[in-house]
């Protein structure tokens, strides 16, 4: 199966591990990037686009230990 070129909130949610709600909640608190594309009112964004995002998201990095 080949990858989607542009991922909706399902793909994202799946990639990150979430609920769909939570991406859609993510993104009416401007917590996503915007939208690569708008089309009849759905918003999806590029695989790199979410890549990016995903790596930079709060809590995304490994927890440092607190003895170091």
């Amino acid at each position: 199966m080949t990858e989607p070129r542009l991922w909706s909130y399902k793909e994202i949610a799946a990639h990150i591990g979430v609920l769909t709600e939570t991406v859609r909640s993510y993104r009416k608190h401007g917590l996503l990037p915007p939208p690569d594309l708008v089309e009849a009112g759905m918003p999806y964004w590029s695989a790199d686009t979410v890549r990016a995002w995903a790596a930079r998201r709060t809590g995304n990095h490994p927890r440092r230990d607190p003895n170091e």
